[in-house]
Protein backbone atom coordinates (compact mmCIF):
# COMPACT_ATOMS: atom_id res chain seq x y z
CA UNK A 1 0.00 0.00 0.00
CA UNK A 2 1.49 3.55 -1.26
CA UNK A 3 0.34 6.96 0.62
CA UNK A 4 -1.35 9.01 -1.22
CA UNK A 5 0.28 11.54 -2.81
CA UNK A 6 -2.05 14.97 -3.94
CA UNK A 7 -1.64 17.74 -7.08
CA UNK A 8 -3.85 20.09 -7.36
CA UNK A 9 -4.12 21.77 -10.14
CA UNK A 10 -5.82 25.43 -10.80
CA UNK A 11 -8.61 23.47 -13.61
CA UNK A 12 -9.93 21.13 -15.00
CA UNK A 13 -8.31 21.55 -18.33
CA UNK A 14 -4.87 21.93 -16.74
CA UNK A 15 -5.62 19.10 -14.69
CA UNK A 16 -6.54 17.05 -17.80
CA UNK A 17 -3.19 18.79 -19.78
CA UNK A 18 -0.87 18.02 -16.95
CA UNK A 19 -2.24 14.67 -16.00
CA UNK A 20 -2.28 13.08 -19.93
CA UNK A 21 1.69 14.85 -20.05
CA UNK A 22 2.27 13.06 -16.44
CA UNK A 23 0.87 9.84 -18.30
CA UNK A 24 2.87 9.80 -21.86
CA UNK A 25 6.38 10.05 -19.56
CA UNK A 26 5.23 7.37 -16.95
CA UNK A 27 4.26 5.26 -20.62
CA UNK A 28 7.32 5.97 -22.08
CA UNK A 29 9.38 4.83 -19.17
CA UNK A 30 7.90 1.63 -18.72
CA UNK A 31 8.48 1.08 -22.50
CA UNK A 32 11.99 1.98 -22.48
CA UNK A 33 12.04 -0.49 -19.19
CA UNK A 34 10.06 -3.27 -19.96
CA UNK A 35 9.53 -3.24 -23.50
CA UNK A 36 5.72 -2.87 -23.19
CA UNK A 37 3.58 -0.70 -21.29
CA UNK A 38 -0.49 -1.39 -19.77
CA UNK A 39 -2.71 1.56 -18.45
CA UNK A 40 -6.45 0.43 -17.51
CA UNK A 41 -8.68 3.36 -18.59
CA UNK A 42 -11.47 5.30 -16.70
CA UNK A 43 -14.65 6.77 -18.35
CA UNK A 44 -16.39 10.04 -17.05
CA UNK A 45 -15.86 13.49 -17.97
CA UNK A 46 -12.36 13.60 -16.23
CA UNK A 47 -11.20 10.57 -17.43
CA UNK A 48 -12.72 11.73 -21.06
CA UNK A 49 -10.91 14.99 -20.57
CA UNK A 50 -7.62 13.53 -20.15
CA UNK A 51 -7.79 10.90 -23.29
CA UNK A 52 -9.02 13.94 -25.29
CA UNK A 53 -5.72 16.21 -23.53
CA UNK A 54 -3.68 12.74 -24.53
CA UNK A 55 -4.71 13.26 -28.49
CA UNK A 56 -3.97 16.67 -28.83
CA UNK A 57 -0.72 16.57 -26.52
CA UNK A 58 2.32 17.31 -29.18
CA UNK A 59 4.39 14.49 -27.15
CA UNK A 60 1.97 11.72 -27.78
CA UNK A 61 3.75 10.63 -30.73
CA UNK A 62 6.99 9.45 -28.20
CA UNK A 63 4.24 6.64 -27.21
CA UNK A 64 4.88 3.43 -29.31
CA UNK A 65 1.10 2.89 -29.73
CA UNK A 66 1.68 -0.71 -30.90
CA UNK A 67 3.61 -1.62 -26.97
CA UNK A 68 0.69 -0.37 -24.99
CA UNK A 69 -2.15 -2.50 -23.71
CA UNK A 70 -5.34 -0.98 -22.53
CA UNK A 71 -7.92 -1.76 -20.33
CA UNK A 72 -11.03 -0.55 -18.51
CA UNK A 73 -11.50 -0.54 -14.72
CA UNK A 74 -15.11 -0.76 -15.28
CA UNK A 75 -17.75 -0.44 -18.29
CA UNK A 76 -21.73 0.07 -18.53
CA UNK A 77 -22.90 -3.23 -19.81
CA UNK A 78 -24.77 -1.87 -22.73
CA UNK A 79 -24.78 -2.86 -26.73
CA UNK A 80 -21.31 -2.74 -28.15
CA UNK A 81 -21.49 1.01 -29.75
CA UNK A 82 -23.82 2.49 -27.67
CA UNK A 83 -22.63 6.02 -26.71
CA UNK A 84 -22.76 5.62 -23.09
CA UNK A 85 -20.50 2.86 -22.99
CA UNK A 86 -16.72 3.91 -21.93
CA UNK A 87 -14.98 1.65 -24.71
CA UNK A 88 -17.25 4.28 -27.37
CA UNK A 89 -16.40 7.47 -25.39
CA UNK A 90 -12.56 6.67 -25.80
CA UNK A 91 -12.51 5.73 -29.10
CA UNK A 92 -14.27 9.25 -29.80
CA UNK A 93 -11.63 11.04 -27.40
CA UNK A 94 -8.02 9.28 -28.21
CA UNK A 95 -8.45 5.73 -29.70
CA UNK A 96 -9.29 6.78 -32.94
CA UNK A 97 -6.51 9.44 -33.59
CA UNK A 98 -3.34 6.64 -32.95
CA UNK A 99 -2.42 3.58 -34.08
CA UNK A 100 -2.92 1.34 -30.76
CA UNK A 101 -2.76 -2.32 -31.87
CA UNK A 102 -6.19 -3.47 -31.75
CA UNK A 103 -5.45 -6.93 -30.34
CA UNK A 104 -3.97 -4.95 -27.71
CA UNK A 105 -7.38 -2.89 -26.74
CA UNK A 106 -9.18 -5.13 -24.06
CA UNK A 107 -13.06 -4.25 -23.89
CA UNK A 108 -14.98 -5.27 -21.70
CA UNK A 109 -17.40 -7.29 -22.87
CA UNK A 110 -21.19 -5.79 -24.42
CA UNK A 111 -24.64 -6.90 -23.50
CA UNK A 112 -24.93 -7.80 -27.36
CA UNK A 113 -22.11 -10.15 -27.22
CA UNK A 114 -21.25 -13.64 -26.76
CA UNK A 115 -22.50 -13.63 -23.39
CA UNK A 116 -26.14 -11.89 -23.78
CA UNK A 117 -27.55 -10.00 -20.95
CA UNK A 118 -25.16 -12.56 -18.32
CA UNK A 119 -23.26 -9.78 -16.92
CA UNK A 120 -21.75 -11.85 -14.36
CA UNK A 121 -20.55 -14.15 -17.31
CA UNK A 122 -19.24 -11.08 -19.00
CA UNK A 123 -17.22 -10.45 -15.98
CA UNK A 124 -15.81 -13.89 -15.66
CA UNK A 125 -14.67 -13.77 -19.37
CA UNK A 126 -13.08 -10.67 -18.66
CA UNK A 127 -11.45 -12.14 -15.50
CA UNK A 128 -10.02 -15.10 -17.42
CA UNK A 129 -8.96 -12.49 -20.46
CA UNK A 130 -6.70 -10.31 -17.36
CA UNK A 131 -5.63 -13.70 -16.03
CA UNK A 132 -4.14 -15.24 -20.17
CA UNK A 133 -2.49 -11.75 -19.86
CA UNK A 134 -0.47 -12.24 -16.42
CA UNK A 135 2.79 -13.62 -16.45
CA UNK A 136 4.81 -14.88 -13.61
CA UNK A 137 6.43 -12.14 -12.51
CA UNK A 138 2.97 -10.49 -12.02
CA UNK A 139 2.32 -12.52 -8.84
CA UNK A 140 -1.34 -13.32 -9.07
CA UNK A 141 -4.62 -13.21 -11.45
CA UNK A 142 -4.18 -9.73 -13.32
CA UNK A 143 -0.96 -7.88 -15.35
CA UNK A 144 0.73 -5.53 -12.76
CA UNK A 145 -0.82 -2.50 -15.08
CA UNK A 146 1.75 0.70 -15.22
CA UNK A 147 -1.06 2.99 -14.63
CA UNK A 148 -4.71 2.46 -13.56
CA UNK A 149 -7.02 5.62 -13.82
CA UNK A 150 -9.72 6.33 -11.87
CA UNK A 151 -12.74 9.03 -11.48
CA UNK A 152 -14.12 9.45 -8.27
CA UNK A 153 -18.09 10.00 -7.96
CA UNK A 154 -19.88 12.60 -5.71
CA UNK A 155 -20.82 9.57 -3.71
CA UNK A 156 -16.99 8.21 -3.40
CA UNK A 157 -17.50 5.79 -5.98
CA UNK A 158 -14.73 4.68 -8.12
CA UNK A 159 -14.99 2.12 -11.29
CA UNK A 160 -18.94 0.56 -10.57
CA UNK A 161 -17.61 -0.11 -7.08
CA UNK A 162 -20.37 1.98 -5.09
CA UNK A 163 -20.65 2.62 -1.26
CA UNK A 164 -21.98 -0.11 0.27
CA UNK A 165 -23.08 -2.29 -2.06
CA UNK A 166 -21.82 -6.13 -2.62
CA UNK A 167 -19.07 -5.19 -5.60
CA UNK A 168 -17.05 -3.22 -3.03
CA UNK A 169 -16.73 -6.08 -0.32
CA UNK A 170 -15.34 -8.71 -2.90
CA UNK A 171 -11.91 -9.91 -1.76
CA UNK A 172 -11.37 -13.35 -4.15
CA UNK A 173 -12.40 -12.17 -7.82
CA UNK A 174 -10.92 -9.74 -9.82
CA UNK A 175 -14.24 -8.18 -12.06
CA UNK A 176 -17.76 -8.49 -11.04
CA UNK A 177 -20.97 -8.44 -12.57
CA UNK A 178 -22.66 -5.38 -10.55
CA UNK A 179 -26.49 -5.26 -10.33
CA UNK A 180 -28.18 -2.36 -9.64
CA UNK A 181 -26.01 0.73 -9.48
CA UNK A 182 -27.80 3.83 -8.02
CA UNK A 183 -26.81 5.26 -11.06
CA UNK A 184 -27.85 4.76 -14.42
CA UNK A 185 -27.29 2.14 -16.44
CA UNK A 186 -28.02 0.08 -13.17
CA UNK A 187 -25.91 -2.98 -14.71
CA UNK A 188 -22.07 -2.60 -14.99
CA UNK A 189 -19.21 -4.53 -15.31
CA UNK A 190 -15.98 -3.69 -12.92
CA UNK A 191 -12.72 -4.76 -11.76
CA UNK A 192 -12.81 -5.05 -7.96
CA UNK A 193 -10.45 -3.32 -5.28
CA UNK A 194 -7.77 -6.20 -5.47
CA UNK A 195 -7.61 -5.53 -9.13
CA UNK A 196 -7.12 -2.52 -8.46
CA UNK A 197 -4.51 -2.75 -6.10
CA UNK A 198 -2.32 -4.75 -8.53
CA UNK A 199 -1.58 -1.67 -10.08
CA UNK A 200 2.18 -0.12 -9.82
CA UNK A 201 0.25 3.79 -10.03
CA UNK A 202 -3.05 4.28 -9.29
CA UNK A 203 -4.44 7.70 -10.36
CA UNK A 204 -7.36 9.11 -8.90
CA UNK A 205 -9.01 12.03 -10.79
CA UNK A 206 -11.36 14.62 -9.54
CA UNK A 207 -12.84 18.07 -10.47
CA UNK A 208 -15.41 20.46 -10.05
CA UNK A 209 -17.03 21.06 -6.41
CA UNK A 210 -19.51 18.60 -6.76
CA UNK A 211 -16.17 16.26 -6.06
CA UNK A 212 -15.08 18.18 -2.99
CA UNK A 213 -16.79 16.50 -0.46
CA UNK A 214 -15.77 13.21 -1.63
CA UNK A 215 -12.14 13.61 -2.02
CA UNK A 216 -12.16 14.74 1.64
CA UNK A 217 -13.96 11.96 2.95
CA UNK A 218 -11.74 9.57 0.89
CA UNK A 219 -9.06 11.58 1.78
CA UNK A 220 -9.85 11.51 5.61
CA UNK A 221 -9.05 8.26 6.60
CA UNK A 222 -13.04 6.73 5.63
CA UNK A 223 -13.23 2.78 5.37
CA UNK A 224 -13.35 1.62 1.89
CA UNK A 225 -16.70 -0.34 2.49
CA UNK A 226 -18.55 3.14 2.75
CA UNK A 227 -15.94 5.15 0.60
CA UNK A 228 -14.49 3.11 -2.00
CA UNK A 229 -12.48 5.60 -3.49
CA UNK A 230 -10.37 4.97 0.21
CA UNK A 231 -9.87 1.42 -0.99
CA UNK A 232 -8.04 2.09 -4.60
CA UNK A 233 -4.50 2.58 -4.15
CA UNK A 234 -1.27 1.18 -5.75
CA UNK A 235 1.73 -1.00 -5.55
CA UNK A 236 4.19 1.43 -5.46
CA UNK A 237 1.96 5.26 -5.86
CA UNK A 238 -1.13 6.70 -5.05
CA UNK A 239 -1.71 9.63 -6.96
CA UNK A 240 -5.00 12.17 -6.58
CA UNK A 241 -4.98 14.71 -9.52
CA UNK A 242 -7.16 17.56 -8.94
CA UNK A 243 -8.27 20.93 -9.80
CA UNK A 244 -8.85 23.42 -7.08
CA UNK A 245 -12.66 22.75 -6.48
CA UNK A 246 -12.48 19.75 -6.04
CA UNK A 247 -9.70 20.49 -3.58
CA UNK A 248 -11.58 23.03 -1.79
CA UNK A 249 -12.32 20.52 1.33
CA UNK A 250 -9.22 19.21 1.97
CA UNK A 251 -6.47 21.05 4.51
CA UNK A 252 -3.54 22.79 3.02
CA UNK A 253 -1.26 20.64 4.80
CA UNK A 254 -2.43 17.52 3.04
CA UNK A 255 -0.78 19.27 -0.52
CA UNK A 256 2.10 21.65 -0.93
CA UNK A 257 1.36 25.47 -1.79
CA UNK A 258 3.43 24.79 -5.48
CA UNK A 259 1.02 22.20 -6.64
CA UNK A 260 -2.03 25.14 -6.51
Amino acid sequence: MSAAQVVVHHDKELMAQAAAARLITRIVDAQAARGSASVVLTGGRNGNGLLAALSSAPARDAIDWSRLDLWWGDERFLPDGDPERNVTQARAALLDTVPVDPARVHVMPASDGPYGSDVDAAAAAYAAELAAAAGPEDHGPVPTFDVLLLGVGPDTHVASLFPELPAVRETERTVVGVHGAPKPPPTRVSLTLPAIRAAREVWLLAAGEDKAKAVQIALSGAGEIQAPAAGAYGRARTLWLLDSAAASQLPRALYPPASA
